[in-house]
């Protein structure tokens, strides 16, 4: 009695008391009277297909002064009350806990709970909420929505409560496994990410999680998305463990053509790695929330390219059909390349999509942007079909998300372990072209068995420009597997994408490494200084 938290009799009458009074979300129809099917992901794609024929209505979303005015100090002030947590008397290991809005969180999203078949809205109520040195608001609607939420559930002790998965502004999510520290993000939707015209931003018009039982194992999550170009219609099912994974099904409804839109986009930081001494701010030797894009083609080639912060925006496609899988990896698990005590480099996941189905034709894409300040996430990745998605009509994409430590387990080859780009090569230099160095380590895989006959083991190493020059394989018994270093030249200014992997007697034995180097345009000439105007003739 004396908890100060809702019993599951008196949340389930403010749940209902509430949809009295909450307003339906953008898209959505009244029900008709007479018995209801149980709300699911069907009612979803019918809001989403009734939201998309509208034209886009900005002004739909918007939340009050006082909270758009919330610092970031001042909003971090603000907490949810652990002890209201949602679905706490139910017996479920899951548990339920809203963002309230502010500051740069001002898109209100509607929240709902899905009981007994019923979808009922959440009120938003000041008392779920403490504020901390900020006023508490006053005369706010309990239709106002929230900013989104978190869920947590007994992750990595059965006696403890840890997010497991939180949505969170635009079309943002984040999901950790067992042993994990937030890190990188997924995206339900990216439309011109790394285009020519300012990038749109998907976001979330409402928000329904089924209600758990005692003994549920995973969470059931649905999404209205709106933007100007699109709407669309999502289920999420969320499957807590050491590998936490998220089943996504995706039914789109674009209101126009739309040339550059990413499918299972994924967002993350990288400022310094191993082969970025020079870009170190500090004392740490390494700064990446991921430190790879990895991928399998639909050919079923594993493919490695290592993350880089580069001097301009760089965009490199990876053409295909069918992609079996891509994502943005954190292999490297040594606390001591990073000496993080807070940020905790070594323990953030990398996220692996999984495509379900036939995604025909298109391209994996890496966004690489510059970047001075680990705070901001500067990686993009996603799948974009080659042909734009149909106006009007809708199209369904399936896939799972997984929260992985290591990489090890995806595939039985030797893997990329570290990767440097030398210092430009002088020996032999021609002019109007450059040289440059690459090492690359592979180790695992069947590579051990090798060392006892190194000569068996075979580098494959090829540019898409310019030329390969020195090749070198070596033993490197301390990784149990081989070193590879290979001189690429290309004339000034051009861009190559370097490939090498090994092989013994046509059996491949590690996963392709790739890298994109540009060789320095030469500086321009020096002016020379322009002659001295004779003086006028005096008279």
């Amino acid at each position: 009695m004396g908890s100060g938290r809702p019993s599951r009799r008196s949340l389930l009458g403010l749940l209902a008391s509430a949809s009295a009074f909450v307003a339906l979300p953008a898209g959505a129809q009244a029900p008709a009277p007479g018995p209801q099917k149980s709300f699911g992901y069907d009612d979803v794609v019918a809001r989403a297909r009734q939201l998309g024929e509208r034209p886009f209505d900005a002004d739909a979303a918007t939340i009050p002064a006082e909270l758009a005015r919330l610092t970031y100090d001042s909003y971090r002030e603000i907490r949810f009350r652990r002890d209201k947590a949602f679905w706490r008397d139910g017996g479920s290991d899951f548990r339920l806990l809203p963002f309230h809005l502010g500051f740069l969180h001002d898109k209100p999203v509607q929240l709902h709970i899905i009981s007994h078949g019923a979808a009922m809205p959440i009120p938003f109520i000041t008392s779920l909420f403490e504020y901390g040195k900020v006023p508490v608001p006053k005369g706010l609607s309990p239709s106002l929505g929230f900013a989104g939420f978190a869920v947590t559930t007994n992750l990595n002790d059965p006696r403890v409560q840890d997010e497991v998965i939180s949505f969170l502004g635009a079309s943002y999510f984040r999901l950790i496994g067992r042993g994990h520290h937030y890190g990188l993000s997924a995206r339900s939707l990216a439309i011109d990410i790394g285009g020519a015209q300012p990038e749109e931003f998907p976001f979330m018009r409402a928000l329904w999680l089924e209600e758990p039982s005692r003994d549920s194992t995973a969470l059931t999550i649905y999404a209205l998305l709106d933007s100007p170009s699109v709407a669309g219609a999502y289920r999420y099912v969320v499957r807590p463990g050491a590998t936490t994974h998220v089943d996504v099904t995706a039914t789109i409804f674009p209101r126009k053509a739309i040339e550059r839109i990413g499918i299972a986009p994924l967002t993350s930081m990288f400022q310094a790695g191993e082969g970025d001494l020079a870009q170190r701010s500090d004392f740490r030797p390494e700064i990446h929330d991921s430190d790879g894009l990895m991928m399998q083609a639909g050919s079923g080639e594993w493919i490695w390219r290592p993350l880089r912060n580069p001097k301009a925006l760089r965009i490199s496609s990876f053409a295909g059909t069918n992609p079996k899988g891509f994502g943005l990896m954190q292999r490297d698990r040594d606390f001591g390349n990073y000496q993080d005590l807070e940020a905790h480099y070594h323990a953030r996941p990398g996220y692996w999509v999984e495509p379900q189905g036939e995604w025909g034709e298109g391209r994996v894409e890496l966004i690489e942007i510059p970047t001075d300040n680990e705070a901001f996430d500067n990686i993009g990745a996603c799948w974009t079909p080659n042909t734009p998605l149909p106006t009007g009509e809708p199209s369904e994409f399936r896939y799972r998300i997984t929260a992985l430590s290591t990489t090890d387990e995806l595939h039985p080859y030797a893997q990329t372990r570290h990767s440097f780009a030398g210092s430009d090569v002088e020996d032999g230099h021609v002019a109007g072209q450059g040289t440059k160095r690459f090492i690359v380590d592979f180790a695992g895989g069947d590579l051990g068995y090798y060392l006892a006959d190194p000569d068996r083991v075979e580098l494959e190493a090829s540019v898409t420009a310019g030329s390969i020059g020195t090749r070198i394989l070596q033993p490197n018994p301390a990784a149990g597997g081989f070193r590879c270093i290979i001189d690429a030249s290309l004339p000034d200014g051009q861009t190559a994408d370097l490939r090498l992997f090994l092989k013994a007697r046509g059996r491949t034995l590690s996963e392709t490494w790739i890298s994109t180097w540009t060789a320095p345009a030469p500086p321009p000439a020096a002016t020379p200084p322009a002659a001295a105007a004779p003086s006028p003739a005096k008279e």
